[in-house]
C-alpha cells in the first residue's frame, strides 16, 4: 500500500507554543452504568460478526467514523460510542474528565450491556489512548485494538508544547486555542470542510469539559501519552495492537513495544491527524484487512 510523508513540522509546533450514521439500533441511558461514576453514553450498534467498537478522540464525537461505518457495519457488529460530555453522550459535571474516568465508562459499557462478550476497539487520537489503557487493565474484555494516531508514543520533549496549550486552554478561549491546535495536525491536503467542523464541534462543547480533558493526556503523573510512561503501557498490553501513526520517529520508538506476534506500527504520509477522513478508503483496507487475519 502506497504510503505518503506528513505536513506535521516541529517549528509550527513550538510557534503554537509560544501562541495563546443512519443505525438500525441504538442505545441511550444508563442501564449498564456499573455505578454511578460512570456515564450515560449515546451510542450505534449496527451489524453481524466480529464485535468492533469505534471510540473518536478530544473534542469529537462518534460523526468521525462516518467513513467507515457502512463498510464495516456490513462486516461486522459494530458499536460506535459518544465519549462522556461529547457528542450526545451524557455530561459530567467539572472533575471528572481524567483518562481513567473515560475508561471507566467504557468497561461498564462492555462488561454490562455486552457482558461475556469481547470487542476489538478502534480508537483515534484520545480514543486511541482509552483502547490502550483498556486493553492493559481489561484484556478479558478486549480481543484487539486499533489505534489511529492514538495519543501514544509522543517523544518527552514535546512537554512544553502540552503544557503550553492546556495552559492556553485554561486562560484563554477553547474555541480559538483548539482550532489552532488542529491547524498543526492537518495535511496539507486535508478538505477545508473538515477543518471547520472540528472547529465548529469544538466550539459547541462545554468550554471546562474541553479545557479538563486535554491537559490528562499528556500531562502529570498519571500521563501515558509520552516517554516512559507510553513504553510501559504498551509493552504491559498482551492482545494484538495494530498502531497506524504519521511519523516515523514515533513509529520506529513504538515498533519493539508490542510483543504480541500480530502486532505492528505502519507510518502513513500525506495524512492529517484525522487519517481515516483524509485516506479513508486506504484506512478501510488496511483495518479490515488486520482485523480478518485474526
Amino acid at each position: 500500500m502506497e504510503r505518503q510523508h506528513p505536513d506535521l513540522h516541529r517549528r509550527g509546533m513550538l510557534a503554537l507554543a509560544g501562541a495563546a450514521a443512519v443505525a438500525t439500533t441504538q442505545w441511550q441511558g444508563g442501564a449498564y452504568a456499573a455505578t454511578r461514576d460512570t456515564a450515560k453514553l449515546f451510542g450505534t450498534d449496527v451489524g453481524t460478526g466480529k464485535n468492533v467498537m469505534f471510540l473518536h478522540g478530544w473534542a469529537c464525537d462518534s460523526h468521525d467514523w462516518s467513513w467507515q461505518l457502512p463498510l464495516f457495519e456490513s462486516k461486522y457488529r459494530v458499536v460506535a460510542v459518544d465519549l462522556r460530555g461529547h457528542g450526545r453522550s451524557e455530561v459530567e459535571p467539572p472533575g471528572a474528565y481524567m483518562p481513567a474516568d473515560y475508561v471507566a465508562d467504557i468497561e461498564a459499557l462492555i462488561s454490562t450491556k455486552y457482558h461475556g462478550e469481547k470487542f476489538i476497539i478502534v480508537g483515534h487520537s484520545m480514543g486511541g489512548q482509552i483502547a490502550a489503557l483498556l486493553a492493559a487493565r481489561r484484556p478479558d474484555l478486549i480481543n484487539a485494538v486499533i489505534s489511529v494516531d492514538g495519543s501514544l508514543g509522543f517523544s518527552s520533549d514535546l512537554v512544553p508544547l502540552f503544557k503550553t496549550t492546556a495552559h492556553n486552554l485554561n486562560v484563554g478561549d477553547p474555541g480559538v486555542v483548539g482550532p489552532a491546535l488542529f491547524e498543526l495536525f492537518y495535511d496539507p491536503a486535508t478538505d477545508p470542510a473538515f477543518k471547520r467542523w472540528h472547529a465548529r464541534r469544538l466550539q459547541g462543547m462545554p468550554v471546562y469539559v474541553v479545557r479538563e480533558t486535554f491537559g490528562p493526556i499528556f500531562l502529570g503523573n498519571d500521563q501515558v501519552g509520552l516517554g516512559e510512561a507510553s513504553a510501559r503501557l504498551c509493552k504491559s498490553i498482551t492482545v494484538p495492537f495494530y498502531h497506524l501513526c504519521r511519523d516515523p520517529a514515533q513509529a520506529s520508538r513504538m515498533q519493539p513495544w508490542f510483543s504480541q506476534p500480530k502486532s505492528k506500527v505502519d507510518v502513513w504520509y500525506h495524512s492529517g491527524h484525522w487519517i481515516m477522513q483524509d485516506r479513508k478508503n486506504d484506512v478501510n483496507a488496511a483495518v479490515t484487512a488486520w482485523i480478518d487475519s485474526l
